[in-house]
């Protein structure tokens, strides 16, 4: 039956790889019952994602998952059925030496980045076997078509968003989720010209760093018409909602990007640098797959908004045009997350992959 799990994570940078494997982990328990630990190596970016945990404990639960540090002096007690590597984090060689020993082979995967890229779907699944142990790692992608993995999703979670939505109204509500080096200045001239109420929210981190750098003070700052209010840190949960609440969400990263697809409103993406600029033909074979059926008046403001930026152009005549064709946008993005909805959730994807190698 696999019941036993372990998700490794490595925070690297901000919180997207705590946040993917913290949606992932709590989702395993509560809708396929698996007993899950999560090993961290820094509980302190865990505890904003949820409040529950205490960084001083070694050892803890919340959410019907059991969540451990991971320390340089790893002692193994016990090796699950599963095992996620996530993001190649590399697991402790004490516990992969375990692994190698267990009457049964566990399972063992590698959950890869998210790409649209048309690679991924032929390396979806692709095996390979340990040099030197009796061991087989699984490469697993999320991703956008059937041949992959899928998106992390929750059931339950468009009848929650749906029953919270806010109204369209006149006020024009914004997130603001992006790394410092967005051309934010060109696109705060553009939005201090709005001829409709802006409320624009701004998180912690970067994306307050940036407005701050631009604006100068703490907030909440005027320009003309729009409103930039500054945010407290929120709970995954809490984010959620306000991408529903949002009628437009910049988003970055890649759990972000997927909340924000799952929100069904329009939202802009800025993809984590990458050497040599292999982030731009991640966002490329996004946008081509994104913009499908998308009309070509709607679809060339969409790409010039995407492109302006995460290549550092001012994005101020792109935004004009975006808000020019924002009706139609708003269609395809409740159309676009529908469409993804029809294949299987990432979470339930892996139980059954990793069921077929017993």
């Amino acid at each position: 039956m696999q019941l036993h799990w372990d998700i490794f994570c490595r925070v690297i940078d901000n919180y997207g790889d705590i946040g993917i494997c913290w949606r992932l982990a709590r989702q395993l328990a509560a809708e396929h019952g698996k007993r899950v630990r999560l090993w961290v190596d820094d509980l302190e970016s865990l505890r904003p994602l949820c409040p529950a945990v205490d960084p001083a404990l070694a050892m803890q639960s919340a959410a019907g998952v059991e969540i451990r540090r991971w320390a340089g002096d790893f002692a193994v007690d016990r090796v699950a059925d599963v095992i996620i590597e996530a993001f190649a984090c590399e697991l402790p060689e004490a516990y992969v030496a375990a692994m190698a020993g267990q009457p049964a082979r566990p399972v063992w995967i590698n959950l890869e980045y998210l790409t649209a890229e048309a690679w991924a779907d032929g390396c979806h699944g692709m095996a390979s076997p340990h040099p030197r142990l009796p061991l087989v790692k699984h490469f697993f992608f999320p991703g956008f078509t059937p041949s992959t993995g899928g998106l992390l999703r929750e059931a339950g979670l468009f009848a929650e968003r749906d029953r919270v939505a806010a109204p369209p109204g006149d006020l024009l509500e914004i997130s603001l989720f992006c790394y410092t080096t967005a051309p934010l200045a060109g696109w705060l001239r553009a939005l201090a010209d709005s001829p409709r109420p802006v409320l624009c929210h701004v998180p912690p981190g970067q994306p307050l760093a940036a407005v701050r750098a631009c604006l100068g003070g703490d907030g909440p700052w005027q320009l003309g018409l729009a409103r930039l209010v500054p945010l407290p840190f929120l709970p995954l949960d809490d984010y959620d909602r306000l991408l529903w609440r949002c009628a437009i969400n910049f988003v970055r990263g890649e759990d972000s990007f997927v909340r924000a697809q799952w929100a069904g409103k329009p939202f802009v993406w800025q993809a984590y640098v990458q050497q040599d600029d292999a982030h731009l033909d991640k966002l490329t074979a996004f946008l081509d797959r994104h913009c499908a059926g998308l009309d070509a008046a709607a679809a060339a403001a969409l790409r010039a908004l995407f492109l302006a930026w995460n290549t550092g152009t001012d994005p101020g005549p792109a935004w004009r045009d975006y808000l020019a064709e924002l009706p139609a946008i708003s269609r395809h993005a409740a159309a676009w997350s529908g469409q993804l909805a029809t294949m299987p959730d990432l979470a339930t994807g892996l139980v059954n992959f990793c069921a077929g190698k017993v």
